[in-house]
Order: structure tokens, then sequence, then C-alpha cells
């Protein structure tokens, strides 16, 4: 987004407008029954609660009938004493705003290319169709983190001048939540040095700490917590749309699954890093940041719904300075792809039980997310440089 700097006061109608559209879902959510409200953030609040009470971290279950186990880093459950430390209600209503906030972060980082004299409206309708996809519905319907962390990063690698040394933040993302790291990756392939070693050193220290704090929760953690993937969840539940979701679907003994797990993740890395250093090389760094976010989703064993918030990244780049009609509609398709809920098309498809259509296809369908973000790495890795070539810019 570019232009000339306005008054504060001339960016009130775009956040009324941001207020207005975001209410019905906020309001939604969070007047629905208490057992089935925020339960993510439930999870984060009741592993602050356990670290207060000095019981241990990975033991506990929220209450019936989600019984939720804390699933993150330990020094995800220190940062959480605070959630711990608010009545319930205020918890969610402060959670709920730190999740638009870092939309809001999201938003403009991402679409900051756009050449256009009305910054406050772009900026206002850019938060509103963000706000409707689903991976960011999810985040305000479970009070979820991964749009802080997806703001965390982006900010991190597309602020011009930070405030904070670069790297600083991607070392928080990834102590607090394990696929961030793919940074570390992106940032050693484009040898920025300094960033790749601050993130580590940041990721490291928050990483050893607990262990000076809560030493038995950081053991158990490391040793026995994060080496069940069944602590996640289902892993074949249709909102894993990892990769490795998407084959665990398909019912195939297990040691062939992983073995064609590996070679595909091992192919849509090596395509999607590659993509990702051509974007940095080519200047495009929304690109460069968007093809990493989707690798942690694609190579990750578990990525739900939720962790899909890296499309407002894409979308971004997708638009780039929005002087293309047809980036333009392209950006529209992927939206209302990511609007509608493909993947429970596919359930309620292969409920019907018709023969080779229902096993088949809704299976496909199933899969929508997910397959949708492998099209997504195509797109910005080959279809979009081509693009720019088209029309020199």
């Amino acid at each position: 987004m570019t232009g000339g700097k306005r008054q504060w006061w001339t960016w009130l109608p775009a956040v009324a407008l941001v207020v207005l559209a975001a209410w019905p879902l906020v309001d939604y959510w969070l007047t629905n029954p208490d057992d089935q409200r925020l339960v993510d953030l439930d999870v984060y609040r009741t592993g602050g609660e356990m670290i207060r009470e000095g019981r241990p971290v990975y033991e506990f279950f929220t209450p019936a009938p989600q019984l939720l186990p804390f699933t993150y880093p330990p020094i995800a459950a220190l940062l959480a004493v605070p959630l711990a430390m608010m009545s319930w209600t205020t918890a969610q209503w402060v959670w709920t705003i730190g999740v638009f906030a870092a939309l809001a972060v999201t938003v403009w980082f991402s679409f900051k290319q756009a050449e256009t004299d009305r910054k406050p409206l772009l900026f206002a309708l850019a938060m509103v169709c963000c706000t409707y996809l689903m991976p960011i519905r999810d985040q305000v319907r479970f009070g979820q983190v991964d749009i802080l962390l997806v703001a965390l990063c982006v900010a991190d690698l597309l602020a011009v001048r930070p405030k904070w040394p670069r790297g600083f933040l991607i070392g928080l993302a990834t102590a607090v939540k394990l696929t961030p790291g793919v940074f570390l990756i992106y940032l050693l392939i484009t040898r920025q040095w300094r960033t790749f070693w601050m993130a580590c050193f940041v990721a490291a220290l928050l990483t050893v700490l607990p262990f000076a704090v809560i030493p038995q929760d950081a053991a158990q953690f490391w040793f026995s917590a994060l080496l069940d993937p069944e602590r996640l969840g289902s892993n074949a539940a249709t909102t894993n749309q990892s990769v490795r979701g998407m084959l665990i679907r398909l019912y195939l003994p297990d040691l062939l699954t992983s073995a064609i797990w590996v070679a595909i993740i091992a192919f849509i890395g090596w395509y999607g890093f590659r993509g990702a250093y051509r974007a940095y090389q080519a200047k495009d760094m929304v690109t460069a940041v968007a093809l990493t976010g989707l690798m942690a989703v694609l190579l990750s064993p578990v990525a739900w719904i939720h962790h899909l918030a890296w499309v407002v990244v894409v979308l971004g780049a997708i638009v780039g300075d929005g002087r293309d009609r047809v980036r333009l509609w392209v950006a529209a398709g992927v939206w209302v792809y990511y609007v509608v809920p493909v993947p429970w098309w596919g359930v309620s498809l292969k409920a019907l039980e018709i023969p080779v259509l229902s096993p088949v296809l809704g299976k496909i369908v199933q899969n929508g997310y997910g397959l949708g973000a492998i099209a997504l790495v195509w797109l910005l890795a080959a279809w979009l440089p081509k693009r720019r070539g088209i029309l020199g810019n």
C-alpha cells in the first residue's frame, strides 16, 4: 500500500467498516455454548494455570467434551500465564482483539505493494475479505494462535526498518510453535546470515529457558509429548490438510504411507524453497514469505485448516501492485475457494455413497484445501514469475 501521510481520523471509516463486518463472526463464536467456545484458548489458558499451580503441564486435559491436552513447547505455557491470571470472559475478548490486530499487521504488510491513493479503503476491504477466509474464521472460532505467528514472521521479514533485531520475531514464533521453523531454512538458503543467527539464537534461548524454570515439564515435552502425534488429535480427520493427512485418509499400509509422504514432501520442499529463493532474488519479498509459509503447512505432519492462515499472505502476493487485472481475478478465485467449506463438501459427497463418484471425487474434494495449497505453491513459484515477465513488472 502506498500513499501520502494522512491524519489519523481519515482511518476511522475504515476501522468502523472492519468492526461492522467482523462483529457478526465475533458475536457468533463468543456467544457459543461455553464448552464449545474458543476451545484452543482454553488449552493455552489452562497451560498457564498449571504453571501457576505447579502442576504438570503435559498431563492435564481440558474439561469434557473437548478433553484437549497442551501440545505446544513449554515456553508457550510460560507465556500463557498472563491469560491464566485473567477471567475467562476477559481472556476471550483480549485474545479475539489480538487475533484481529495480528490479522491487521499481516494484511498491512502483505498488501503494501498495492498502488492506490485510497489506502484506508484498500486496507478495510482487504481486512473484511480476509476475515471471512475459513482459516481466519477458525482463528476466531477456536481462539487459535496461528495468525499471531504469521504476523510475527511477516513483520520480521517485510518491515523496511524494523525497530527490533531482524530475526527476533521469527525466533519467537519458532519457539512457541515449531512450524515457523521453515523460515530458518528460508533464511539459510537466501544467505540472510545476520537474521538467521538472530532467529536461531532467540529460538534456542526460549527453548532452553524452560529447563531452568520448569525443568520437568520441559523434559516431558521434548522427550515424550512431542513424540506422540495422537496428542494433536485424529491425524486422519478432515481438518488435517497436510500432505500426510491426505495420505493417511487413503488407508494404505503405514510403511507405504510414510515412504510416499517423505518422497512427496521432499519434492514439494525442494520446489517451494527454490521458488522462495527465486522470489527473493527478484526482490518479491511477499511472494518469498508466502511460499515459505505454505511450506509450514504442507511439510508438517499435521496441518489443521486454521494453519492455512498463510493464505492471507498468498493473496497479497498474487494481488501485487494491483495493476494486473488477471492477477486480481486469480486472487478473487483463490479467496472464494478458501471462503467456502470445500473439505466438508467432500465429506458430504462421500456420505452420499454414490458408486465411484463418492469414494473418488468425494475424497479429492475432502482434501481440497491441502491440494489447493499445493496448487498455490505452483501458482506463486511458476505462474506468477511468468505473469510478471509478460507485463514487465
